[in-house]
């Protein structure tokens, strides 16, 4: 960009053209940000283009321009274009000098990718089916909520309280059925940062029914064996 800014007696004048000027360069400099994100791809980014008189770096955000920056060889560095105060007259001028060496290294840059994508392969191999996997997940998951679902109901007729919670070690690990009335609200094993074998928010991995499930026998096995004390208790009441 060859404009120059010619000092007047007027400080307002001054400022009212550097203004000017500032926002054409953030129109033009906002279609290299555009541009930018649509070859990187991201919704953040920045990139530095090198000039025989410094460097200018590009930051863009959702396809929008952040800052656009100049750091000559030597001196400081201005903000040509930024989201705070506009740049000094005086440093803007020395800038846009250079500016049409960043576009033209900014050409460049485009230019360099024109055949990048020539080589690369669009036939891929079909995926593999994950439906039988996932049909055997639902299936065992079906049953083991059928089965909490009773031990929840059963809680609810002796505990009479609309929310509760049955915990058991199996093997060591803490296994936790928190209920809500008579319906399972989460099956976890392994404490609050452990996985829920089952919850409202979705079914687990294929990975984690398998390495946890082989246990649930025997945490139904403790619930039946708290239900036997209870019993028991009970059986002790003399009236």
């Amino acid at each position: 960009m060859s404009d120059r800014l010619d000092i007047a007696a007027d400080p307002a004048a001054v400022a009212a053209e550097r203004d000017a000027v500032v926002a054409r360069v953030r129109d033009h400099a906002g279609e290299i940000a555009y541009a930018l994100a649509r070859i990187e791809g991201g919704e953040y980014g920045r990139r530095t283009f090198e000039t025989d008189d410094g460097e200018w770096t590009v930051k863009h955000e959702q396809g929008d321009i952040e800052f656009l920056k100049f750091e000559p060889r030597s001196g400081q560095e201005t903000y040509v274009v930024s989201t705070k105060q506009p740049p000094e007259p005086a440093a803007l001028a020395t800038a846009l000098a250079d500016y049409d060496a960043f576009v033209d290294r900014f050409d460049g840059y485009v230019a360099s990718l024109d055949g990048l994508l020539d080589d690369v392969p669009t036939e891929f191999p079909d995926p593999a089916s994950a439906a039988d996997i996932t049909a055997e997940r639902d299936r065992i998951v079906t049953r083991l909520r059928e089965v909490c679902d009773r031990m929840a109901g059963e809680l609810y007729r002796y505990e009479m309280d609309d929310y509760g919670t049955f915990t058991a070690r199996v093997d060591g690990t803490r296994w936790e059925l928190k209920r809500e009335e008579s319906r399972t609200s989460y099956l976890r094993v392994g404490g609050s940062g452990g996985t829920y074998l089952l919850s409202q928010y979705g079914q687990p991995s294929a990975e984690s029914v398998r390495e946890f499930a082989p246990d649930a026998p025997d945490f139904v096995a403790a619930y039946n064996d708290h239900v036997a004390e209870l019993e028991l208790d009970l059986a002790q009441i003399d009236l």
